[in-house]
């Protein structure tokens, strides 16, 4: 896979794809309040991860700091985040130390939950 060796510059191929579960682990009470909040949260976890897979570094690697720019959330429906959510996220587009990802969270009978974009800053630490 083609990557970019400076997070300010574009990779070759900077369209990138990601998967994984998510769900909140403690008991949530039954007002939907709290699981649309817990999603908000969660559908933040990530996302801008994605736009650095073409890249020699990751959010986690301690390597940049990453700080969220926007991030929009649409509910398509009433989430039980009790209950495990498939996130896709892709990142069209990274570049100039910015990154953009958009995401989709599912439930268990794979209905679409909510949508997510988001644009982040990312700076190497010195």
């Amino acid at each position: 896979m083609p990557y970019s060796r400076d997070i300010f510059e574009p990779a070759a191929s900077s369209s990138q794809t990601a998967q994984f579960w998510v769900r909140c682990r403690e008991n949530l009470p039954a007002d939907p309040l709290f699981h649309y909040c817990a999603l908000a949260f969660a559908s933040d976890l990530g996302l801008l991860a994605t736009s650095l897979l073409p890249h020699p570094t990751s959010l986690f690697h301690g390597e940049v700091y990453p700080a969220s720019m926007d991030h929009s959330i649409w509910f398509h429906r009433q989430p039980t985040f009790g209950d495990w959510h498939h996130y896709l996220t892709d990142s069209p587009w990274a570049g100039a130390g910015r990154g953009f990802c958009r995401g989709s969270l599912y439930d268990q009978q794979e209905r679409l939950v909510a949508s997510v974009s988001q644009e982040g800053m990312i700076r190497l630490r010195r």
